[in-house]
């Protein structure tokens, strides 16, 4: 490569939890810069899923990472041109980029989602996520299916 690694920027926790996974995930949330009405969207969805989910036994952020974690893939397919054929190679993914699908899976299911506000839509998606059913539950299982189907061409790994 020709230029340097840009240096990773260091993100803060979030003022509730001190989780810098909760930052994260409302960076991925936030539109045209409005941080504080994406903290409000994420903890009242929080709140949500504490009403809905009454007698669970683990706190509403601990339901979120187990949501998270329910729809995190961990292999993807790439394209790979070889010798004018473009084949469906199944590679693994990187940490960060788990992370960051699974966050971008959640939200945009949510935001498909049909229901009054936001925060709704959003605490309806994290329920779905947590058992394991809902739009990113089955994006994930689908990347799954399409890796496995391809798994004969895995030796074209690059």
């Amino acid at each position: 490569m020709r230029k340097a690694k840009p240096k990773k920027r260091q993100i803060l926790p979030d003022p509730v939890y001190g989780e810098v996974k909760v930052t994260k995930f409302v960076n991925h949330l936030m539109y045209d810069g409005k941080k504080n009405t994406a903290f409000e969207i994420f903890y009242g969805a929080l709140e949500n899923v504490k009403a809905k989910l009454p007698n669970e036994e683990k706190t509403p952020l601990e339901i979120w990472k187990t949501a998270l974690d329910n729809i995190t893939p961990q292999v993807e397919v790439k394209s790979r041109r070889v010798g004018g054929a473009t084949f469906q190679v199944p590679t693994e993914i990187r940490p960060e980029r788990k992370e960051s699908i699974s966050m971008k899976n959640l939200i945009l299911f949510a935001r498909k989602r049909g229901g009054k506000t936001m925060r709704e839509k959003l605490s309806a998606e994290i329920i779905d996520a947590y058992n394991n059913q809902g739009g990113a539950f089955k994006r994930k299982e689908d990347m799954h299916r399409m890796a496995e189907a391809n798994r004969a061409f895995a030796h074209f790994r690059f």
